[in-house]
This record gives structure tokens, sequence and C-alpha cells, in this order.
């Protein structure tokens, strides 16, 4: 179980912090984990009736832990972490909510797609630079951003690369609203027990109804992640990974 992602449950909502403010919440192979179980383990508690992700002042998330990416592609096993987790959240039976303060990079920023709302600083930034380090989209993106966010700007996240600040991502349909910095937890909060406040079975309609079947979006997430395993072993992603760890080593 790891350290680095905190569950806690106030009253009715679930809530999973990534807690890795060192390295600017990027995300492990076991913090994978403990957040796709606290998702099963919060829809199997009739007690729990929302979830809610939320991470530190500064940083949503950086995304997934390079060095992970760099042990897979210098032959490394991949393991299936990070696809139980997003399936458990595409899955999520009930209401998911998130607050995102500064960075939202990759998966740090494709996971609120899956979200029914999200609230984000004026501070935060979206960005996917997957095509950069010789990836692909994952999270089901390639799927829901189109449909979220229109065609054109979903190539400009997914492949270009391109930022969307809060307000742009508020105004395209990726974020519920910006709230201050020092508003976004309790914000956030206040949906959530508003939301878990409501009737139980008519909320769980009507999000289903809303939101659909989500048999294309696991096969989507799941035809990603081939894809997405087969780049991580490519000549691309290796260069990729290479030049960043030299940048960041300052070689």
């Amino acid at each position: 179980m790891s350290e680095d992602i905190i569950v806690e449950r106030r009253e009715a909502v679930q809530v999973i912090r990534l807690n890795r403010p060192e390295k600017k919440n990027a995300i492990t192979r076991a913090m994978y984990a403990r957040m796709a179980a606290a998702l099963q383990e919060g829809d199997a508690d009739a007690a729990v009736r929302c979830h809610v992700f939320l991470g530190v002042p500064g940083a949503f998330s950086a995304g997934n832990d390079l060095s992970d990416f760099l042990a897979v592609a210098t032959g490394g096993e991949a393991g299936t972490e990070v696809f139980d987790f997003l399936a458990a959240l595409a899955a999520a039976r009930k209401p998911v909510l998130s607050g995102a303060d500064g960075i939202a990079v990759g998966v740090g920023a494709t996971m609120h797609l899956h979200c029914d709302l999200t609230f984000a600083t004026p501070e935060t930034v979206f960005r996917t630079p997957f095509v950069d380090l010789g990836l692909v989209p994952e999270a089901g993106s390639s799927l829901l951003a189109p449909r979220i966010i229109g065609h054109q700007r979903a190539i400009a996240l997914l492949a270009l690369g391109e930022g969307l600040s809060a307000a742009e991502a508020r105004d395209c349909g990726l974020i519920h609203r910006v709230v201050p910095a020092a508003e976004l937890e309790e914000a956030v909060l206040a949906a959530a027990r508003a939301i878990a406040a409501k009737p139980a079975e008519a909320l769980r309609i009507t999000r289903d109804l809303l939101r659909g079947p989500r048999t294309e979006v696991l096969a989507r997430i799941k035809e990603e992640a081939e894809h997405f395993r087969a780049r991580l072993k490519s000549e691309e992603a290796r260069a990729a990974f290479t030049a960043f760890m030299n940048r960041r080593k300052g070689g």
C-alpha cells in the first residue's frame, strides 16, 4: 500500500488524495494500485456515496512517474496497475469529483475526463505530452476528449501537446468551475456533500443515463493500453525518455 495516496472518509464522501509533493505527485505503480483499490472499496461500501480526487497545492499530478516508463523501455515488466486504475475509474458506480491546482499533466489531465465534476484553480494547466514522449493517449482520452472538448481542441491537447488553461478547460467543457486556490478543496467537498445527500437510486439512474454504457470506453482504454505498452519499448520512446532524464539532470 502506497503512503503517497491518502484515503479518508468524510461521512459519505471518500477522499483519495495524491500526496507525493516532492515529486509533484508523479504517480507510481503502487499509487495506481492504491487508487484502484480505494475506488473498488468505496463502490462496494453502501456508506460511501461519492469519490473525490485531490492533489497538493501547486500539483494535482505531473503524470506517470517517468522512471517507471524508463524501466519498461529498457526491458522491465509493464504490470497492470495503470490499466486496473483506469478501468476502475471508468467503471466507478458512484459519482467522481476532482479538484486540480497547478500541474495536471498526462494522466493527471486525462483522468478528469472520467470525473462528473472537476474544479480547478486559475493557475492550473492541463497538458498531455504523449506524442512528444513517443507515446499515445491513454485513459480513453482518444475517445472521450473529442466528444467533450471537440476534435480540434483534442488534437491540440493530445497530439500537439498544447496546454489548456483552467479558463479554456472550463469553456470547452473539460471542467466545471474555476475557483481560487484557497477555496478549491472546500468547493469540491461542498459539491460532493451535496451529491451525497441526493436520493441515491435516482442519482445512480440519472448518472448512468448521462454517461451511457461504459463498454465502449473500457474497450478504448484497453486498445490504447496495448499501443501504449508497445510504444514504451519503441526507439522513439527510449530516445525521448533519455533526453528528458538528461535535461532533468542538467546534462
